[in-house]
């Protein structure tokens, strides 16, 4: 009987979720956050309001992930972006929350660093243990995805086309000279700051430290194989990227002997199928 009301239970707050009703982890969210008067959906059970901004501490959805979900918000009078790794219901609760708090702390200490090795990321306002989630600065500017669809749809203006492609070696050449693996590079996570024209590093959620080749040459195979499926109207973007890089990195040579077997291996995997 016991069993039969606690799954009604659940039934009700995963419908009363849906509905955009108010939980719990929404009312401690608020409680965290200063400003807030009302937040929730989704499992979060935040609001969420397309057609408004994150002001007076409101939570708006951005996107949402596998692992994710991302708000735009308000933090102590600042446009901020919070970055909730919701729970996993299929694994235990135990190990759930041990597995999320990992890499919750390990997103942020990657985030840190890559700042201490220059490259430009968000500044990290704070993270929360408890709702697992991270606070970092609002970035305003477009994302080097939207920049490069422009190039296709209107025309290469090949001098920025330099610039960004110069921005993004260095900065991975810093993260590999530094043993920062970004692990997941592609043209969505780099953003370029609208009042400097300077890229922006950001989503460390698959990061890790790491000195081997190996690692390195798939991050850089990684971002290849987006730029060639999503920018190939643009050129060979990646070559202009590869140069850069060799100016950057200390160790570019045995990364880029790797990058041409990594190369063979994703050949041999796309003519089998």
């Amino acid at each position: 009987m016991r069993d039969e009301t606690k799954k009604a239970s659940e039934r009700w707050e995963t419908e009363s979720d849906v509905r955009g009703g108010k939980g719990e982890r929404a009312r401690r969210l608020e409680g965290n956050n200063p400003k807030s008067a009302r937040a929730h959906a989704g499992d979060l059970d935040m609001e969420v309001d397309a057609g408004a901004g994150a002001g007076a501490g409101s939570l708006v959805l951005l996107k949402q992930g596998a692992e994710a979900r991302v708000f735009e918000s308000n933090f102590v009078g600042r446009r901020c972006i919070i970055k909730e790794r919701f729970s996993k219901k299929y694994r235990h609760p135990s190990l759930d929350s041990k597995l999320t708090l990992k890499r919750l702390n390990a997103e942020s200490r990657c985030m840190t660093k890559a700042r201490r090795l220059g490259v430009s990321t968000p500044v990290l306002y704070g993270v929360d243990p408890v709702l697992h989630t991270l606070t970092f600065e609002f970035v305003s500017g477009p994302s080097v995805k939207d920049v490069f669809l422009e190039f296709g749809s209107q025309g290469i203006v090949e001098e920025r086309l330099d610039d960004i492609t110069a921005q993004i070696g260095n900065a991975i050449g810093k993260l590999h000279d530094g043993g920062l693996v970004h692990g997941d590079l592609t043209t969505s996570n780099m953003l370029i700051q609208g009042s400097t024209n300077q890229l922006v590093l950001i989503d460390f959620g698959l990061s890790f430290t790491s000195t081997l080749p190996e690692d390195k040459a798939v991050d850089l195979y990684v971002l290849e194989r987006a730029l060639v499926s999503m920018h190939s109207s643009c050129g060979n973007v990646m070559d202009r990227i590869l140069a850069a890089y060799r100016k950057s990195s200390k160790q570019w040579s045995s990364t880029l002997n790797k990058l041409a077997q990594v190369r063979q291996r994703g050949r041999k995997r796309t003519m089998v199928g």
